[in-house]
């Protein structure tokens, strides 16, 4: 799941530098959240700023690894530069944009600085391993890059029950394979296969098939099998609704709910991974938040 690097830009001189650290976050992800941003825009200003420099942070380090590709011996160490961050963040000191704002949300949302060094985790699990034997492997992955960052915002929404973290848990997990099922004929291309091998082994497929994008007709009963997966997730992780103010609902219909029309597109089209990467339209996603503002909550 290769992403296009991002650099972190300094402030520009002249004033208010924390208006300027947030500016600078909304314009990142603006450029770089294509589907998540849609879900942003309905929060509350406060806590849209505290996101944004959650998501951006997180894209950074996403990055990292596609960034040291050529020389992953040198991972550990730009990692280890993302530790140091998270850690001075954590300590309310900061050293660029992302780190100024995040370092606010932190201390006003209580964000535990683990959750954040988990998302580091979680690139290096990606950078060691191309390969996933069981469900419940790539399930310890999808937690660490998806099911943190869904606790994190659900700190940041404000919740009434602990039990919100565990719904955003799963609402991580499916959102998460539904990126690895959009992304198969891409992540083929770098040598990767996510999709468990026990789930391949099931429906009679080989990595080769996978590799070459020449499976064989069993193709559509593994995509079936995942879609289900993930249609189980999406439902068990929308009860993280009921916990959360109504515009951070809105925000999660929103997001989640651009992520389900992916999967449906999926689902009419199993061989839709094998040709290409599913994308929805800008009036497809304005329709997706403008119906997730006007669902009953």
């Amino acid at each position: 799941m290769r992403r296009p690097s991002v650099a972190t830009a300094s402030v520009v001189a002249g004033g208010d530098p924390l208006r300027q650290s947030e500016r600078f976050c909304e314009r990142m992800a603006r450029r770089e959240a294509k589907n998540f941003y849609w879900g942003f825009v309905s929060l509350p200003r406060d806590q849209r700023i505290a996101i944004y420099a959650l998501y951006d942070l997180a894209r950074q380090i996403d990055d990292e690894a596609d960034a040291a590709g050529v020389d992953l011996g040198d991972l550990p160490r730009r990692l280890n530069a993302y530790r140091e961050r998270v850690r001075e963040c954590a300590s309310a000191r900061y050293s660029d944009p992302i780190t100024h704002v995040l370092s606010h949300a932190i201390k006003r949302y209580q964000i535990p600085e683990v959750e954040l060094q988990m998302l580091i985790d979680g690139v290096e699990m990606d950078a060691a391993c191309t390969r996933y034997e069981t469900w419940e492997d790539l399930q310890r992955y999808c937690t660490l890059v998806a099911s943190v960052v869904g606790r994190m915002c659900v700190r940041i929404f404000g919740f009434d029950d602990p039990l919100a973290l565990r719904f955003a848990d799963e609402l991580g997990l499916a959102l998460q394979l539904t990126n690895i099922l959009r992304d198969v004929r891409e992540d083929a291309s770098l040598g990767r296969i996510y999709l468990p091998a026990e789930d391949l082994r099931r429906f009679g497929i080989l990595e080769a098939d996978i590799l070459d994008g020449s499976v064989p007709m069993a193709w559509e009963r593994l995509i079936a099998f995942e879609t289900q997966r993930a249609r189980s997730l999406f439902d068990r992780g929308y009860g993280v609704l009921a916990h959360i103010p109504r515009r951070a609902a809105a925000c999660v219909r929103t997001m989640a709910g651009i992520y389900e029309h992916i999967l449906c597109m999926i689902e009419d089209d199993p061989q839709l991974p094998l040709r290409e990467r599913a994308s929805l339209s800008r009036t497809q996603k304005l329709r997706i938040m403008v119906g997730s503002w006007l669902r009953p909550m």
